[in-house]
């Protein structure tokens, strides 16, 4: 094709592009004032359309002109750029048929599947570069390097070696965590350290007299420490164990005759006696006349045992641990 044929080509599709805009301008005009505000909120793009094909029609201008003025190759490529069929756009009137219709190409950007393509010597498609997949992947021999794909078959001593270390190594996590978990549930019922802090209790008996007797606080509970003289010890063992309620020798509730150590809690209703009172010279309940002797036994009234002796330790001569 002549140059002056690509020229006829290029004011075709110009005046084409023309006649479009001018029928869409009629068109525009055309509408009712009552509808016209509809049509433009249903066109809003229309400017911003009217704009890109005027840019449009700015660059295949200055890209015919530029082909125009290169040798035979570029009217090839010309003819090519408003062809129907970019791949052969050469028309010969010798081969018959109906010229093809001029139709405007817009160029775009692709991606190449393989290798990358040559041109041959009279085409007019450049050298495609290759893309990235191309890159990545230039031929369909893929070879794999075995080394980073090894496995080991099923039964192999190595992979069973590891299996087992795993295994095993779970297993002591878990057996530790379980026995911490059982520790703690146990521990958690224990005493707490305010009620094994009040577990014991340390007397200093130095201060007390014969004769006399002290009360203290041990669990919650009243403590009775009587310093007994030698006439109490021999009326405590003068007494005939057969005749009491609960009998007891005065021997077994004390661990040295001098010292009587008993819970202050009457074993009828839970009261507190009084001491040095009482038919029997002990201890004497004013809830309900229980009497108690020297020894803390039952005597007299409705409590049926004897007052309850605590476990306790003589730490030294005069130190006393309750507890």
């Amino acid at each position: 094709m002549s140059k002056r044929g690509t020229d006829i080509l290029a004011l075709e599709y110009l005046f084409e592009i023309r006649n479009k805009l001018d029928k869409s301008m009629r068109m525009y005009k055309k509408v009712p004032g009552s509808r016209l505000r509809d049509f433009r909120r249903s066109n809003l793009n229309c400017r911003a359309r009217k704009k890109n094909r005027r840019k449009m029609l700015r660059v295949a201008a200055k890209r015919l002109s530029s082909l125009s003025s290169s040798s035979w190759r570029a009217n090839r490529a010309a003819s090519a750029f408003v062809s129907r069929n970019p791949i052969a756009p050469h028309y010969d009137s010798h081969d018959g048929g109906s010229a093809p219709q001029p139709q405007f190409f817009l160029p775009f950007r692709g991606f190449a599947t393989g290798l990358p393509v040559h041109a041959n010597e009279n085409s007019i498609i450049p050298e495609i570069p290759a893309t990235v997949a191309a890159v990545k992947n230039p031929s369909s021999k893929i070879v794999y390097d075995e080394h980073n794909h090894e496995r080991y078959p099923p039964g192999d001593p190595s992979k069973r070696a590891f299996a087992y270390f795993v295994l095993t190594g779970g297993r002591f996590v878990y057996a530790s965590l379980v026995r911490l978990l059982i520790l703690k549930f146990v521990l958690s019922m224990s005493a707490s350290k305010d009620v094994l802090a009040l577990a014991s209790l340390e007397v200093d008996l130095s201060s007390i007299e014969p004769g006399t007797t002290v009360t203290v606080k041990w669990r919650g509970k009243p403590v009775f420490i009587r310093r007994r003289t030698e006439d109490d010890i021999k009326l405590a063992n003068s007494v005939d164990v057969g005749s009491l309620r609960d009998p007891q020798q005065d021997a077994e509730r004390v661990k040295n005759p001098e010292w009587l150590i008993v819970i202050g809690v009457c074993t009828h209703l839970g009261c507190i006696p009084l001491p040095n009172a009482g038919d029997f010279g002990g201890w004497f309940c004013p809830c309900h006349g229980s009497h108690y002797d020297i020894s803390g036994r039952i005597r007299k009234g409705p409590a049926p045992y004897n007052l309850e002796v605590p476990t306790y330790t003589f730490l030294e001569e005069n130190k006393l641990l309750i507890g």
